[in-house]
């Protein structure tokens, strides 16, 4: 480095830097005690060596002049105004055809330098008072003032920026339909800018009389701190008004987008004005942003990842609010859920003879999928607007409002743990009862169904060919019935994501008030009907929409499965339970009880997968939208169990009290 420096006109060697770089990563990125030896080693021979620090210094500052810089500062790890669907085609694109690389651009010696992807994994472990030692040691002496002072005009060119661009999404329209209140009064978003601007003044004079610096009171940028706090205040306002208003793919790329360049604009500012220690810590950060953003900023699943959790949220949020009408903690609650079940039983019976029906038709297969489909969409339509339950249906809705209690939690961690189990009791004792509905009434109508039929008809429903066939496909060991299981059991989990969408969509988009004032249906149905049918509408969009997608779900899957050459299906409690009774009561004399057993425990099993499918994937979305780590489940699943064996018949009928769980160590 010291010989780079001798040279004057020459442009520093680039590979001198990337060498020092190899000799300070760690061999085990893992290892945090390994990368923080290495980092100590670097700070022990600048501090050892005579003008080591000084030459490092220069040389540093002699490369990074040699590049242009304002765009790594203002543009690195934040995204872009093109907009999500831009985006997200750019990045694809760039994974079959690399984007070119500006050499010129300081972006590009920072992926020579840090040229493996795990790069940002030892930095982020490095001790921050480690990085602060080490910048102080770059920060000594008063010689290279005119590169420094080179840098400084870079970073105040990116401040420039990123104010600007502040501003403009301040202006969104979009934005100030989320938070109305903008307009009537002076927007922190404008305001800023001016702040900003003012600062940038004062400091350029300072820079032009810097010889007489002594003199010129350093530039103040507190208000414009106070500006970007504000700001920071109207994303934190919108982000919970989104509970209200629901939220759009492109609302929650703005709130990404903002949140980024506030914290770039911070991180800038400190850079330039604040005390040592801070400046050298924001020196620390930078460098690790723009480190991570070189291998962030082409990832696909990055920019999924940055503009899914909001959207996810208010979709689960949805679906909790729901879900905690699917928890009965009394006797009332706990019967109401039965009968709801069992009427849905009955539809469930003759959804399930419909389908047979249906089977007898000789169609292309997509109208057979369509048929199919139609009969599980309208037949599920119906169960809810009868205010009937589906007993699989539950899952998704419950574990949306499992994730939510997690996420609110209060108190000791034995208190959580306790309310929690508290609630899975509740849970597991309503999916008991709302099958038990689903299935008790839902067997008898399908066998009054049958017997009817053959009555009537003078023909069984189905041939002994099409009922052996039937009843094989429930038996667990000799076919497809329970990954056939789990794949509904995923339609469930899209459907409970689906309703949440749709429930979203109605808040956001106005649906209701749109159709209340919706002209045409003003004249044919009058306005108080239609106010009725607006408000039913908007309340249930999301349920109405999620069952029919689901019946669509259901409906289709075969058929995809014979187009793609796949063994592709859906097996449903409900409807397994139905089928079962039709097999067992159309084969040709009596059924055999091994028969009867094995279908009867295909059924529960079915049943079993349903659940755990749906449920799993929907706490474990439910639980990343909140951005909540849960790492209590082994003790929780203790309390669970303990109590399962010592109060077993919590688990399928209320308690006289509400249910309170004591943690094995406490007393009572």
């Amino acid at each position: 480095m010291q010989e780079q420096l001798e040279i004057p006109q020459a442009v520093p060697d680039e590979n001198i830097l990337i060498e020092l770089v190899k000799r300070i990563r760690p061999e085990d990125i893992n290892n945090s005690d390994e990368s923080n030896k290495k980092f100590k080693s670097l700070i022990q021979a600048l501090l050892i060596s005579p003008n080591a620090a000084s030459n490092f210094q220069g040389y540093l500052l002699k490369l990074i002049n040699h590049y242009k810089q304002a765009n790594l500062y203002a543009d690195s790890g934040i995204l872009s105004l093109d907009g999500f669907w831009n985006q997200l085609g750019q990045r694809l694109g760039a994974h079959f055809l690399p984007l070119l690389k500006d050499e010129s651009d300081l972006g590009y010696l920072v992926a020579k330098v840090f040229c493996l992807k795990t790069d940002i994994e030892w930095l982020d472990q490095i001790d921050e008072n480690l990085w602060i030692q080490l910048f102080q040691l770059l920060d000594l002496g008063h010689s290279f003032q005119h590169e420094k002072l080179d840098i400084q005009r870079e970073i105040i060119k990116a401040i420039t920026v990123l104010s600007y661009r502040i501003s403009g999404i301040g202006l969104y329209p979009e934005f100030i339909n989320a938070q109305p209140e903008l307009t009537e009064y002076e927007s922190p978003f404008l305001v800023q800018n001016r702040e900003i601007i003012e600062f940038i003044e004062s400091y350029k004079k300072i820079a032009q009389n810097r010889d007489n610096m002594h003199v010129i009171a350093p530039p103040n940028a507190d208000q414009a701190l106070v500006m970007i706090e504000q700001c920071r205040d109207i994303v934190f306002k919108v982000r919970r008004a989104i509970k209200r208003i629901g939220v759009s793919l492109s609302l929650t790329y703005l709130l990404a987008l903002l949140e980024q360049c506030l914290d770039r604009i911070e991180l800038l500012l400190n850079i330039v004005i604040k005390d040592p220690q801070i400046r050298y810590q924001s020196f620390a950060t930078l460098l690790k942003d723009v480190v991570d953003a070189h291998y962030s900023e082409t990832s696909v699943r990055e920019l999924l990842k940055a503009n899914s959790e909001l959207i996810a949220l208010q979709v689960t949020e949805n679906a909790s609010k729901t879900g905690e009408h699917y928890v009965s903690t009394d006797k009332q609650g706990f019967l109401g859920m039965y009968f709801a079940a069992a009427g849905a039983g009955v539809i469930i019976a003759i959804m399930a003879t419909l389908k047979i029906l249906a089977s007898r038709l000789i169609l292309a297969p997509l109208m057979q999928a369509f048929i199919y489909s139609m009969n599980y969409s309208l037949g599920f339509m119906l169960i809810h607007v009868l205010h009937f339950t589906v007993a699989t249906k539950q899952p998704a809705m419950t574990a949306a409002a499992l994730a939510s209690t997690v996420q609110h939690q209060k108190g000791s961690k034995t208190a959580q743990i306790a309310e929690l189990a508290g609630l899975i009791i509740n849970i597991i004792r309503t999916q008991f009862i709302a099958i038990l509905g689903n299935i008790s009434i839902a067997i008898p109508t399908a066998a009054l169904i049958t017997y009817l039929w053959q009555a009537v008809m003078f023909e069984p429903l189905l041939t002994h060919t099409k009922a052996t066939a039937l009843l094989h496909s429930l038996n667990p060991f000799s076919s497809l019935a329970i990954f056939h299981a789990a794949i509904a059991g995923v339609c469930l989990f899209l459907s409970g994501l689906i309703a949440g969408y749709f429930d979203n969509m109605a808040v956001y988009r106005k649906v209701g008030p749109r159709l209340k004032a919706h002209p045409k249906l003003k004249r044919m149905m009058g306005q108080p009907r239609l106010n009725s049918f607006a408000d039913y509408i908007e309340r249930n969009l999301g349920a109405l929409a999620g069952n029919f997608l689901f019946g669509m779900m259901l409906g289709s899957m075969g058929t995809i499965g014979f187009i793609l050459g796949l063994p592709l299906d859906i097996r449903h409690i409900a409807f397994a339970s139905a089928n079962f009774i039709q097999g067992l009561i159309s084969i040709n004399g009596a059924p055999d009880i091994g028969l009867i057993i094995v279908s009867f425990l295909g059924v529960m099993l079915i049943g079993l997968t349903n659940l755990f499918v749906s449920f799993t994937l929907t706490i474990i979305v439910a639980l990343r939208a909140r951005r909540v780590r849960f790492e209590q489940w082994k003790p929780l699943a203790k309390l669970v169990l303990t109590h399962f064996v010592t109060r077993p018949l919590d688990f399928f009928w209320p308690p006289q009290q509400p249910l309170k769980i004591e943690d094995e160590n406490s007393t009572q």
